[in-house]
């Protein structure tokens, strides 16, 4: 666990973290302040503005001038940071980048223009973070709970209690998206609406599956809604029933209430939508599918009532930065561990033998912590716990095919869910086990593209080059190996293996570990000794 002493300037009892949210239809900031000593925090500014990063071309690339409004908002969201002395920014972009053939085109000129790390998530880590943003701000009672997320591009929809999200799921259907390819400006058609909530049905029926399959047994079921759409057909429900304007989170309406405002909505043209004093301009655009995709959802899992949540991922990302750096370390035990879980979950999906990887784990660490500022410099906290992900997964190829089993290996890490990890981190952690064996990076290499940072690729370098050596020393299924002392001498990097019992010669380790020479001299222009 990271301790106050442990995070640099952040020795106040208080801090700032901004969480930024690049969506489909708008840029979120929400800048939270955290009280290290109640290990809690509180909203203290919210920003967006409406970037419409869902509005593409006609190859699917986001547009220029989509990218220009994010770029223009994301520096003005940088510079009210550093105006105001914020301690940390993390910052997580969805299915409008995820889905973007030139989604990393933009992360790299957001970084290069802004100095904003962009953290690409899937839409299964989206839900978590959702869950986890949720859970902060509404107390869960001994119950289930559905949350539904509804986004520009995607729906999320999570099955949780006080202790743990059950289900995590995401739908490509949002209400940006259905406006994009569906509407236009007049109003809907019977026909058009029945094609509309056939299509909804179809695109959400997996999760909705999958949801009803784990929801099974005793404890009763609520259903909580947050996101733009949410509260927007929350004011609108309140002026309907005539009641007085009121915060909209904790607000309860039934399904009767969505379905009359609804019914009006459909009746009215977008330019008469954009005249209700409660919605923007953008929102009265994308209310009507919004609005069908929440009312759809609720008839396919019989809901008759849900509770509005203001709280979502932003929240959720200022949740999990605190759960990464310890400071929440008992009321959200089982997320705080969410990364550990998820590699041990792939590990044995695709049957990695854990008694050796723990061999190699054992070994990687030794050499780690041994070759500071040889191989590697000690600054990067998070370089120790993506090699532990790495050393544990390094061998999953092999579930594919022996042969070229590192390949194999980097394509199933990429390419499945490592909760708890960001896209620019499972990207390293496959890019480690990637190159953990055979040759270095080439340009031309895609693993190699996808590592977007130098910092990253550095860290890529580093981390593969120890987990090399310590998988060149499992050779054998029985443990002969009890430890790895290692000492530089001028430029000569001397590794002595201690064997476990004088029985063992170890020349086989020796030989292998040997094999690691040219990497080591082209790396770090060190030679290597094995005694």
């Amino acid at each position: 666990m990271i301790k106050e002493k442990d995070l640099p300037g952040f020795q106040e009892k208080q801090l700032l973290v901004a969480s930024i949210d690049i969506g489909t239809n708008s840029t979120h900031l929400l800048v939270a302040e955290i009280n290290l000593e109640l290990k809690t925090f509180s909203i203290k500014f919210t920003d967006k503005s409406t970037t419409r990063l869902g509005e593409r071309d006609e190859d699917g690339n986001l547009t220029e001038e989509s990218i220009q409004r994010a770029l223009i908002t994301l520096k003005r969201f940088k510079e009210y940071c550093k105006s105001n002395e914020v301690n940390q920014i993390v910052t997580a972009a969805t299915s409008a980048v995820r889905e973007a053939p030139n989604g990393q085109d933009f992360i790299r000129r957001v970084l290069d223009e802004t100095d904003i790390k962009i953290e690409l998530i899937s839409g299964s880590e989206e839900a978590r973070l959702i869950y986890l943003g949720v859970l902060s701000g509404m107390a869960f009672e001994d119950k289930l709970y559905v949350i539904i997320d509804i986004g520009g591009g995607s729906t999320e929809l999570i099955l949780a209690d006080n202790k743990d999200a059950i289900a995590l799921t995401s739908s490509r259907v949002g209400a940006v998206r259905l406006k994009n390819d569906f509407l236009n400006k007049g109003t809907i058609s019977f026909e058009r609406l029945k094609f509309l909530t056939t299509f909804i049905q179809g695109s959400l029926e997996p999760s909705v599956r999958k949801i009803k399959s784990r929801s099974k047994g005793d404890k009763p079921l609520s259903m909580i809604a947050t996101s733009g759409t949410a509260t927007s057909l929350g004011n609108l429900i309140v002026d309907d029933l005539g009641q007085s304007k009121q915060k909209m989170h904790g607000y309860k309406f039934k399904s009767e209430n969505l379905q009359n405002v609804l019914g009006k909505l459909i009746q009215m043209s977008v330019s008469e939508i954009k005249k209700i004093p409660s919605l923007s301009e953008r929102r009265a655009e994308i209310i009507i599918p919004g609005a069908l995709i929440l009312n759809t959802t609720m008839e396919m899992l019989n809901f008759n009532e849900l509770t509005i949540s203001e709280r979502s991922l932003r929240e959720g990302l200022v949740v999990d930065w605190m759960l990464r750096k310890g400071i929440i370390k008992n009321e959200l035990n089982i997320q705080s561990n969410i990364r550990k879980t998820t590699i041990v979950h792939q590990a044995s999906k695709f049957r990695v033998d854990k008694i050796r990887a723990e061999k190699v784990i054992d070994i990687a660490f030794q050499i780690y912590d041994q070759t500071e500022n040889i191989f590697h410099s000690g600054n990067d906290p998070k370089a120790k716990e993506l090699l532990w992900a790495a050393a544990n997964l390094y061998n999953c190829g092999k579930y594919v095919n022996i042969s070229s089993y590192h390949k194999h290996s980097w394509y199933l890490i990429k390419n499945c869910d490592l909760l708890g990890y960001s896209e620019a981190e499972t990207n390293v952690i496959a890019a480690i086990a990637r190159y953990h064996r055979k040759n270095l990076p080439k340009k031309r290499h895609e693993s190699w593209q996808n590592i977007i940072s130098k910092e990253d690729k550095k860290l890529v370098l580093e981390m593969s080059l120890i987990l090399r050596l310590a998988a060149s020393l499992d050779q054998r299924s029985d443990k002969v190996l009890s430890s790895v002392q290692i000492k530089l001498q001028q430029n000569i990097i001397i590794f002595e293996l201690i064997p476990l019992n004088r029985k063992h010669d170890l020349l086989l380790e020796k030989w292998n570990l040997g094999l690691c020479r040219n990497v080591i001299k082209e790396l770090n222009n060190l030679d290597l000794k094995v005694i």
